[in-house]
């Protein structure tokens, strides 16, 4: 399972860095969201990755420590999938009014490339 999440965490960086050096900005705008989305499941994996078991520990039951999911990373990755895309939208109403007045989508700004 750790594998799994871990290729899976590479790939989107990986992607989310090649996609953010590109020169349009809708590029760089989807490669800051896969990026984002590498550090939620990276902030969601510390959190354990365990099936079935209980999110907190309780008093006056035997359990092994290292056997819980905590709440805290899954509460933390909900808040940033919320403010992810807000800056989303955000970025988006900011392209089109760039390429409006400049009539290009290049991150620069400059002339016209083919």
């Amino acid at each position: 399972m750790e594998e799994i999440i871990a290729t899976a965490i590479g790939a989107l960086a990986a992607s989310g860095v090649w996609l953010v050096l590109r020169p349009r900005t809708y590029q760089v705008i989807m490669g800051l969201c896969l990026l984002s989305y590498a550090v939620n499941l990276f902030i969601f994996s510390m959190g354990s990755l365990f099936i079935g078991k209980e999110p907190i520990i309780r008093e006056g039951i035997k359990q092994d420590l290292l056997h819980y999911t905590d709440p805290l990373p899954q509460a933390l990755v909900l808040t940033a999938i919320v403010i992810g895309f807000a800056m989303t939208a955000l970025f988006l109403v900011v392209l089109l009014a760039a390429r409006g007045l400049t009539g290009t989508d290049h991150v620069d700004g400059g002339e016209k490339q083919p």
